[in-house]
C-alpha cells in the first residue's frame, strides 16, 4: 500500500542521487531505500530513476513526483511544528547555515533578539564559507554567497555588501607607500587558502593582485584575516561590516578598491511554510534593515 514513508525515502533518494548517501540521511541500510523506492516504482507503474553508472537520477515522472512528496512533507513538518509550539512561542530547533563573516560579525550579536521571542527555541548556527554548505541542504535557513540552484531550495536576495582593503597604522608607516593598485605587489596579503576556496565571488586576488600573485597569509576563514590585519601582519580585503568599526584598522585605496557582494536567503522547499523558518528570516531582514554597512536587497 502507498503510504508517505514511500515519499520520504523517494525524496531523499532524488536529493542525493545514491542509495548511500540517502541511505545515510534517513539513518537506514541503503537496501531499504532501493527496496522502498523500489516498491513506490511497483505501486506507480512506471520507472521514477534511471539506475547509472554515476549514481540514480529522476525520470520525467519522477521529476513530476518531486513537486507533490515535498508538499506532503512540508504539510506533516508544518503539523508537527504546530503540535509541539506553545501559542506565542516557538519550540524545537533550527539550524542556519552562514558564511563565517556574516555568521559570526552580523548574525550572532542579534540572536538575542530571536531568543527573547522565543526561549524555548533552540539555535543551531553552522558558519563556513564553502559553495557545498548550501548545496548539501543541512539547514532550516541559510545565508549564502551565491545564488542557489532553484530546484532544491527558494531563494532570494537579502542584502549587499562592500568588500575594501584594511592594515593597521603601524604596518602602514613601516611599509611602502600605497598610492595605487600595483604598489599592493610589494606588500603582504591577507586571504582564503587558495586550493581550499571553492566560493567563486571570492576569488577576487586577480584584481588586487598579477595573475602570478598570491597571498602569503593565508587562512580559511574570515576571523583570522580579521585578526591577522589587526595584529599588523599585512593587508586584508574585509567586508565594510568588520573594518570600518574597528579603529584599529584604517582602509586602503578607498577611493579605487572596493568590491560588492550580495547575500542569499536560501530555505528548502520543504520549509518554507515553517514558522520557525520564518521567525528567523523575518530576523534577518530587520538585522539587514538596520544595519549600518549593509544595503538591503531591492
Amino acid at each position: 500500500m502507498f503510504s508517505s514513508d514511500h515519499l520520504r525515502y523517494f525524496l531523499e533518494l532524488s536529493r542525493h542521487g545514491r542509495l548511500n548517501e540517502a541511505s545515510r540521511a534517513l539513518g537506514v541500510d541503503h537496501t531499504t531505500v532501493g527496496r522502498k523506492v523500489t516498491s513506490l516504482e511497483r505501486l506507480a507503474g512506471q520507472r521514477l530513476f534511471d539506475r547509472t553508472s554515476s549514481g540514480w537520477r529522476l525520470t520525467e515522472a519522477g521529476q513530476r513526483l518531486v513537486g507533490y512528496a515535498e508538499t506532503v512533507e512540508s504539510t506533516l513538518i508544518a503539523a508537527f511544528e504546530d503540535q509541539t509550539s506553545r501559542v506565542g512561542s516557538l519550540r524545537g530547533s533550527v539550524r542556519i547555515a552562514a558564511p563565517d563573516g556574516f555568521g559570526a560579525f552580523v548574525l550572532t550579536p542579534n540572536l538575542a533578539t530571536l531568543r527573547r521571542l522565543h526561549p524555548d527555541l533552540s539555535v543551531e548556527l553552522v558558519t563556513a564559507t564553502e559553495h557545498h554548505t548550501a548545496s548539501a541542504r543541512e539547514f532550516d535557513i541559510a545565508i549564502t554567497l551565491e545564488q542557489p540552484g532553484p530546484r532544491l531550495v527558494s531563494s532570494r536576495k537579502l542584502a549587499t555588501y562592500a568588500l575594501r582593503l584594511y592594515a593597521t597604522a603601524e604596518y602602514l608607516d613601516n611599509h611602502p607607500t600605497i598610492a595605487k593598485r600595483d604598489d599592493l605587489r610589494e606588500h603582504t596579503l591577507i586571504w582564503y587558502v587558495g586550493a581550499l576556496l571553492d566560493v567563486a565571488p571570492l576569488r577576487i586576488l586577480d584584481s588586487i593582485l598579477p595573475p602570478e600573485g598570491r597571498a602569503q597569509i593565508q587562512t580559511n576563514n574570515i576571523t583570522g584575516h580579521w585578526l591577522a590585519a589587526q595584529n599588523g601582519l599585512g593587508i586584508a580585503p574585509l567586508p565594510t561590516y568588520i573594518g570600518e568599526p574597528d579603529k584599529n584598522l584604517i582602509c586602503v585605496l578607498p577611493e579605487s578598491f572596493s568590491i560588492e557582494g550580495t547575500y542569499w536567503v536560501a530555505v528548502p522547499k520543504e520549509l518554507t511554510g515553517l514558522a520557525r523558518v520564518k521567525a528567523v528570516d523575518d530576523l534577518l531582514n530587520d538585522v539587514v534593515h538596520n544595519a549600518v554597512h549593509l544595503s538591503p536587497a531591492t
